[in-house]
């Protein structure tokens, strides 16, 4: 017998013809236990599959974000390495500065000494071009002098900005490096919490499909593998999964409590009478001409 048969059996119409054509083969209390049983069972295996779906839908949000969970910490870690790289190039940047210091140092005083060499030569001098190419000795000494001691200068405010970055940095690496073992200790809970959730969702999962038979099992599984999800409630004679329009004929059908498919998407069909619509209380006419609600018996 087709789902939805003993519905439209148990309608006052159908049944009422039934009795008239065969009043001895068809009684109504032949005919209410089986209507009633068929609504009770599909109702039960509605009820089942969407609870089904609610705890497949909660086992892939949890599934997910125990996925994503190490991602927070490899995110801390390289956080916690840029730090670290800002502060071993400011303590290399300092380091060079202090050896070229160490190196323009020489330098001036190689100088100095050059020039102090020439200036004693200047007394022993017998000709104005020796003398001349002494003072130019010197000058040149003097020159190089006050440029090295200007890019010493130079150096010195260079490794004061060096200094002020490598403490920026060594303060950003201690504070990274707390916030990396906080993560890492918030993620080892997240993870404890969300492998005890996955343990019950999985139980009661195996609990639910226990319940609902084979073939929809089957059914199910691969709409929900295809399409994320595999049942769907027709709302307004539409597919809640698709958002497209349900025949008349289907809609009547879910009405008396029947589970169908969808002709767009293909997902499992019910109707939920908990969330009908509320009738509008009747309106009374308006006379024609008169404007005013035509006033009925009592």
């Amino acid at each position: 017998m087709r789902p939805g048969r003993f519905a439209r059996l148990f309608h006052p119409e159908r049944r009422e013809k039934a009795l008239l054509r065969a009043p001895d083969a068809v009684k109504i209390s032949d005919l209410l236990p089986d209507a009633v049983d068929f609504i009770a069972r599909m109702q039960a295996l509605i009820e089942n599959l969407v609870k089904l779906q609610a705890v497949e839908l909660d086992r892939a949000r949890a599934a997910e974000e125990a996925r994503a969970l190490p991602a927070e910490i490899s995110y801390a870690e390289a956080q916690l390495a840029a730090a670290e790289r800002r502060s071993a190039d400011a303590s290399s940047a300092l380091s060079r500065e202090e050896m070229l210091r160490t190196q323009l140092e020489r330098e001036i005083e190689n100088h100095r000494q050059k020039a102090a060499r020439f200036r004693g030569q200047l007394d022993a001098v017998k000709t104005p071009a020796q003398a001349e190419a002494i003072e130019h000795e010197i000058q040149f000494a003097a020159n190089e002098i006050e440029r090295l001691e200007n890019e010493e200068l130079a150096s010195l405010e260079r490794t004061d900005e060096q200094e002020a970055t490598l403490g920026r940095a060594r303060a950003d690496v201690e504070s990274l490096a707390g916030a990396l073992d906080k993560t890492r200790v918030r993620i080892a809970g997240r993870q404890q919490e969300l492998a005890a959730r996955q343990a019950a969702l999985n139980a009661e999962r195996d609990a639910v499909r226990a319940l609902i038979e084979p073939d929809w099992l089957s059914r199910f599984d691969r709409l929900i593998t295809a399409r994320g999800t595999g049942i769907a409630r027709a709302d307004n004679q539409q597919c809640s999964g698709c958002r497209m329009g349900i025949r008349p004929q289907t809609w009547n059908q879910l009405r008396e409590g029947q589970l169908l498919t969808c002709d767009s998407c293909s997902r499992l069909l019910y109707w939920d009478p908990a969330i009908a619509p509320t009738p509008k209380e009747p309106q009374p006419e308006i006379a024609p001409g008169t404007g005013r609600a035509i006033r009925r018996p009592g």
